[in-house]
Formats: structure tokens, C-alpha cells, sequence
């Protein structure tokens, strides 16, 4: 079994209050936790106006299925979420 984990560190420069942060970001959850080898949460700086922090888990029996699943969610990110992408850090639990 291959656990894989990708933390994501998001800017959001021009934030104004934390409804809005959290509709720029809303459906993170819904668009990356469809899948059934994900878990998808908003990990850290959930109080912070311009900040924000999420982890997607991927599972699977094989590490190059994790490593691909992982791979495109980063891609995407970085193609459809109104925010900056300040820091992105991989682990792996296998």
C-alpha cells in the first residue's frame, strides 16, 4: 500500500474577509475529494484572511498510481484556483 500526501500553501493577496477566501476555495473538496484513493481537507490558516493551507491524501496499491493522482491534482490547482501557489511539499507514508 502507497500513501501518498500533498500539502498546499495558498496567497490570497487580495482577500477581504473569510466568506470570500472560502469561496474562492470552495470546491476543492467537491472537485478533488470525487475521487476514491482521495481524502481532501483545509489543513492549516483557517482564521488567517490572505492564507491558506490544504492536504489531499492519495491511496492505492501501487506508489506510480498515488504519484500520478497527486501530480494532477497539483496541475490543476495551479490551472483553476483564483489564489497563489506559495508552497507545495510531498510525503510519503508507505
Amino acid at each position: 500500500m502507497s500513501i501518498g500526501v500533498l500539502e498546499v500553501e495558498f496567497y490570497l493577496g487580495d482577500c477581504r474577509s473569510l466568506k470570500e477566501k472560502r469561496q474562492r476555495l470552495l470546491g476543492l473538496r467537491e472537485r478533488f475529494g470525487r475521487a476514491h484513493n482521495v481524502a481532501v481537507c483545509e489543513s492549516d490558516h483557517q482564521d488567517l484572511l490572505q492564507r491558506a493551507e490544504w492536504t489531499f491524501v492519495a491511496a492505492s496499491s501501487g506508489r506510480a498510481v498515488v504519484e500520478r493522482a497527486l501530480t494532477d491534482i497539483e496541475r490543476n490547482l495551479q490551472a483553476s484556483v483564483d489564489a497563489e501557489i506559495i508552497g507545495v511539499r510531498r510525503e510519503w507514508l508507505d
